[in-house]
């Protein structure tokens, strides 16, 4: 796997691998794209490069490196999709926004920009959300994020733009968490959640089985012009 970025640890007493995209030209801001339960694989450094076209730099920083450095698995083989979720149960997800806070903090200082957002997937969603309670982030975009439904009570603290998108039929995602979700966060200021009918988890992939090229490109035109207005 291709890490070409090193980013300390808020404590500094460690480094993580990321993979970095940059756009030619001077960069309109940063985005941190965050991980499904399949590491920094050939998917997510596939949205970075596309984020960088889109003129952004792109860091998708190895959020499963104290497990083990540069997990990088495919969803549509048994075996390996196996071993994801077994490394999600291991997974410690505030030691995990923790490291999004350094990657957050390294893009401000290293590469110098100023407004950074996050665009997670699956366990990114879920961790995006997570961000935009308890960092520095200035926008946060999460797609069939897990579990949200218990983080409800966090939702005051999140003083930045977020955009959630939400397949109906997800399988990870039972109706009654979506609904949950409508009824905490329809209301907040700062929270846009769109729906897709009929639609199951990891909709939006770049490569495999599960993309739907149609609510994939709906989907991240939303996200880009949400990018667009709360990046600027």
């Amino acid at each position: 796997m291709t890490l070409n970025a090193s980013i300390p640890t808020l404590e500094g007493d460690a480094q993580f691998g990321a993979y970095i995209a940059r756009p030619q030209g001077t960069p309109k801001a940063a985005i941190i794209v965050i991980q499904e339960i399949f590491g920094v694989n050939p998917g997510i450094r596939q949205k970075c490069d596309k984020l960088a076209a889109e003129g952004y730099i792109a860091l998708a920083p190895d959020l499963f490196w104290r497990l083990q450095p540069e997990v990088s698995l495919d969803p549509d083989v048994e075996s390996e999709f196996t071993a994801a979720l077994d490394m999600m149960g291991k997974f410690n997800q505030d030691a995990g926004i923790r490291d999004i806070q350094a990657a957050i903090d390294y893009l401000r200082g290293s590469e110098g920009t100023t407004k950074v957002g996050c665009v997670g997937y699956c366990l990114g969603g879920r961790l995006a959300y997570m961000t935009a309670a308890r960092t520095s982030i200035d926008a946060s975009v999460g797609y069939y994020g897990v579990g949200i439904d218990g983080l409800l009570g966090e939702k005051e603290a999140i003083a930045n733009p977020l955009l959630l998108h939400i397949p109906t039929n997800d399988g990870f995602v039972p109706r009654e968490t979506q609904a949950a979700m409508h009824a905490g966060l329809d209301d907040h200021p700062r929270v846009t959640l769109f729906d897709y009918e009929g639609l199951d988890h990891g909709f939006a992939t770049e490569t495999g089985k599960r993309r739907h090229e149609e609510a994939a490109t709906l989907a991240d035109s939303r996200t880009a012009a949400f990018f667009a207005e709360a990046l600027a």
